[in-house]
């Protein structure tokens, strides 16, 4: 039995030499991860089964609506604030039968399955494209530009309208009386049909309509358009921005201009500077300062949601019209589809049962696919269906923005010699798109993130969004603050290599202190400020120095292999920077059974919101998790909804959601009095039916003024020492989710590929409402943050890469080219936990955001990468082993394979793969 055995290795000829001897720490060049078997994926899940009172608890007064003691920092609940959360909502929640004294309504602060999983895992969920087609459904097709900027000479759709099946092409003159093609969340400067003008390569033109996918696409090739020249330059990246001043508000430096095609300025300003602290130029001026100055460039990321942009638009009976589609932002959907057909608001409904991802991908972005189904329906009186190819949706919809940060920055040793921030001044420059979209805001939340963890004595920084012809970039995970962050934490790994100090060590003598105010004037109170502590915890518990040692080791003993570690920090604000946009509603209903059905302003997409707002719901009523359920989110059920965002959904609609349960609780106390602390939720709603008692209610909740809102507009005032207040423009963040992260990467150096061999993560999530989902998107979110700055890079045709045609085109728009993280990539070793004794008096339940704030975290492996590669070309350049590596983002194969510098890349490019480095080409 068995396989025959290998023949022996032929013997060497008489007389031959005998083989060359490898030297061992030349070995691991013929090591390869292609032949390595796959290794096992392992690692541990830790989280306190802690519960803490939240925002829930509190009244105006100071203390709690129902009577009981407020918060205690980090202090375990007392047995009777344990026996009030057992009863439900501050004891008026139903006991008995309905479970209320037993484990299954202890539903708050327990892992619990996604209430969707199920269906995710089988197949079985339905999205927008698995909808049964209603009768006589056509489908559509995008009519794009090709050639972009240019003007639109004239389009002949005579051929296609001919073709068999073709219901009809639509364009902007085909739009009702009074409809306005204009739209965009902030300023109207994009239009849902192209008009006149192409502003970038795959602009929407029309939409083909036809009876299958195939007539419509093939309708929609048909359209011949012709172009004129371009009114304009074309610009493509940042720096050919930079070099034209094409500026979203017209700024280039302290010059101010007008632009845009028709020559009226957009009448808004995107450019917004951020000073605290003494004067800049005094403190760059003083002795002693180590000073750095360079740029760090980081590019775009796709959303990549599994599941495109689809909708499908349905007129009314009644002169209106009904759409479903995969979006973010209901209410954005709806109000822009009533502009572009000219309805009232009310005969327009917007729903989406679930989306196959969004990572702030459809928040806005969806609002022209939805806008242009729509008015294919319109016009033909028909269902249509729209659902875009991948190719399509990524070379339309725009994504993360592409960031160049120009800084110098000062530090110097104090008296003992502990290294000390001094000052920092940065320029930020994002790559906008051709139209505004969110991109004011995200270079917003840049801005106040570029601190990080750390106290700048001196801070300056200005912010500029850049107007080029590419398709318009938009929120993604994190909203602008991974460039911030990421960019600080590469400015302090220049200064520490000047300073000839660990980074380590010098992020540990820089980490804010409670009472420290931060960049924008909010002050970090005791009790809220736990980074340090994590920082501690994390660097014991996962063995930081000990893993150091050994890949300094491991490096010394492998030319071609190498090893590097890194920790990082992070704190991320939670709120919407615009005011208006902290609130939320809800809608409860409760039915004579004693289930729960809630609809709320925010929308599903695989996080896991649904599932918390039925646990919030589920521990209002003392009933089993199974009683609640939300079936969807729709315009007309809870209407002017806030898109599902900045990671403040469970916040606003968790609340929302209680306040909705509590009023219907109020009117059941009476029926509770006259059945008894016994009755079931079921006995108490029919009693209350029976005694004509409304079981509806709406809820609603918004961040307390004096939380949330900060105003560029406002000028800053000025403290009394005479340096810049910023806390007259407002209070940018309710509370921040803070943590840290260290991962360990093992690079190829002949290939340029690595491998995460393990990343440890802890978290400070307050008292988790369900500790398996949030575990599961720090997990999710780490990942997709190591990909957008490793393996993820989006390749333009713009001056970089002149070959690739037409010009402003994504060339790799699909997962053949685009490389996002998989299995390998992921940490051999994952350690998540959440860290224990830690509470939120200022949100639901005391828990805290999750979605956005552990995606930073992922740039571990990138410094890690960098520290790998430093490794490396020490062993080429001795003497230049403590010289600062200028490495852009992301760190793809090829970036690591040349940054490596030895003499095979020197062959390949020649002189400039010495110390200074060589920087491949990039799309920023």
């Amino acid at each position: 039995g068995g396989p025959p055995a290998a023949p022996p290795a032929p013997a060497a000829p008489a007389g031959s030499p005998p083989p060359p001897l490898v030297a061992e720490a030349d070995a691991s060049a013929a090591v390869s991860w292609l032949e390595e078997p796959k290794p096992a994926s392992g690692g541990e899940q830790r989280f306190p089964h802690a519960s803490y009172p939240g925002l829930e608890s509190q009244s105006p007064g100071g203390k709690t609506a129902w009577g009981i003691e407020g918060p205690r920092a980090i202090e375990p609940p007392t047995a009777s604030e344990k026996e009030a959360r057992r009863g439900g909502d501050g004891g008026l929640a139903p006991k008995g039968s309905s479970g209320a004294d037993s484990d299954l309504v202890r539903v708050v602060g327990e892992s619990h399955p996604h209430a969707a999983g199920r269906l995710h895992t089988t197949g079985e969920a339905e999205y927008t494209d698995d909808v049964r087609p209603p009768a006589g459904m056509l489908h559509a097709w995008l009519v794009r530009a090709t050639v972009a900027p240019a003007s639109i000479l004239r389009i002949d759709a005579a051929a296609a309208r001919a073709m068999p099946g073709v219901a009809d092409v639509i364009f902007a003159s085909d739009l009702p009386p009074g409809g306005q093609n204009a739209l965009g969340p902030v300023a109207k400067d994009e239009e849902c049909f192209a008009d006149g003008h192409a502003s970038h390569v795959g602009q929407v033109i029309g939409v083909a309509v036809a009876d299958s996918i195939e007539a419509a696409r093939a309708a929609a090739e048909a359209v011949a358009v012709e172009y004129g020249d371009p009114w304009e330059p074309p610009i493509y990246t940042i720096d050919a921005a930079v070099a034209a001043g094409s500026f979203f508000d017209g700024t280039r430096g302290d010059e101010r201009t007008s632009w845009s095609r028709t020559g009226a300025a957009l009448g808004i300003t995107t450019a917004h500077d951020l000073e605290a602290g003494r004067d800049i130029d005094e403190a760059f001026a003083e002795e002693g300062l180590t000073v750095v100055s360079g740029e760090f460039r980081v590019g775009g990321q796709e959303h990549f949601y599994l599941e495109p942009m689809t909708c499908l638009a349905e007129p009314t009976d009644d002169g209106g019209i009904s759409v479903l589609s995969s979006t973010q932002g209901v209410d954005k959907t709806h109000k822009t589809v009533a502009r572009l057909l000219n309805l009232p608001a009310a005969k327009v409904v917007s729903k989406v049962r679930r989306m196959g991802g969004g990572f702030g991908g459809k928040e806005t972005r969806t609002a022209f696919v939805a806008a242009a189904c729509a008015a294919a329906a319109y016009k033909v009186n028909a269902p249509v269906r729209l659902a875009l190819r991948r190719d399509v949706d990524m070379g339309t919809t725009g994504g993360r923005h592409p960031f160049v940060v120009k800084y110098t920055a000062a530090a110097r040793r104090d008296g003992e010699g502990v290294p000390k921030l001094a000052a920092l001044k940065a320029q930020l420059y994002s790559n906008g798109g051709a139209f505004l979209d969110l991109s004011g805001p995200v270079m917003d939340r840049a801005l106040l993130h570029l601190d990080n963890c750390y106290r700048w004595p001196a801070f300056s920084a200005r912010g500029v969004v850049c107007r080029t012809h590419t398709p318009p970039n938009t929120a993604f995970r994190g909203f602008g603050g991974p460039q911030g962050l990421i960019a600080c934490e590469h400015i302090l790994e220049h200064l520490a290599t000047e300073l000839r100090v660990p980074p380590d060590a010098l992020r540990e003598a820089n980490m804010y202190a409670e009472g420290d105010a931060l960049p924008f004037g909010q002050v970090l109170c005791a009790g809220e400020w736990r980074v340090p502590r994590a920082w501690r915890e994390l660097r014991e518990g996962a063995e930081v120095e000990a893993r150091r040692e050994a890949a300094a080791a491991f490096n010394a003993a492998h030319r071609w292999r190498k090893r590097g570690v890194a920790m990082l920090p992070t704190k991320f604000g939670i709120n919407f920077t615009a005011k208006f946009m902290n609130q939320g509603g809800a809608l409860v209903h409760v039915y004579t059974d004693g289930t729960v059905l809630i609809t709320h302003g925010g929308t599903e997409m695989g996080q896991g919101l649904h599932t918390k707002v039925c646990q919030v719901a589920a521990k209002a009523f003392g009933v089993p998790l199974s009683a609640c359920h939300v079936a969807e989110s729709a315009s007309d059920k809870v209407a002017n909804s806030i898109p599902t965002a900045a990671s403040a959904s469970t916040d606003l609609y968790g609340m929302a959601t209680l306040d909705a349960c509590r009023k219907i609780l109020k009117r059941l106390e009476p029926v509770r009095n006259k059945l008894g602390p016994g009755a079931s939720l079921a006995e108490l709603a029919l009693t209350a039916w029976l005694d004509r008692i409304d079981l509806s209610a709406h809820g609603f909740f918004s961040i307390s003024d004096e939380r949330c809102g900060f105003d560029w507009a406002i000028q800053p005032g000025k403290h009394a020492d005479g340096t810049p207040d910023q806390t007259t423009r407002g209070h940018p963040f309710n509370y921040f989710t803070q943590g840290c992260a260290v991962a360990e990467v093992e690079v190829d150096v002949l290939t340029g590929d690595h491998a995460v061999l393990r990343a440890d993560v802890l978290l400070d999530l307050g008292s988790s409402i369900n500790p398996a989902l949030d575990v599961g998107q720090i997990e999710g979110a780490f990942v997709q943050g190591a990909g957008w700055t490793t393996t993820e890079e989006l390749i333009w045709g713009d001056e970089q890469h002149p070959w690739v045609r037409p010009q402003g085109k994504l060339l790799n728009s699909g997962p053949g080219g685009y490389k996002l993280p998989a299995f390998n990539d992921a940490p051999r070793t994952f350690n998540v936990r959440l860290l224990s004794g830690a509470d939120n008096p200022v949100a639901v339940h005391s828990s805290k955001a999750v979605g956005e704030p552990p995606f930073f975290l992922g740039a571990s492996v990138f410094f890690a990468v960098r520290n790998a590669v430093r490794a490396a070309r020490a062993s080429h350049f001795p003497d230049a082993a403590d010289a600062h590596l200028e490495m852009y983002s992301p760190a793809t194969s090829e970036r690591i394979r040349l940054a490596c510098a030895d003499k095979i890349a020197a062959a390949a490019i020649g002189g400039e793969a010495g110390p200074a480095g060589f920087q491949p080409k990039g799309s920023f």
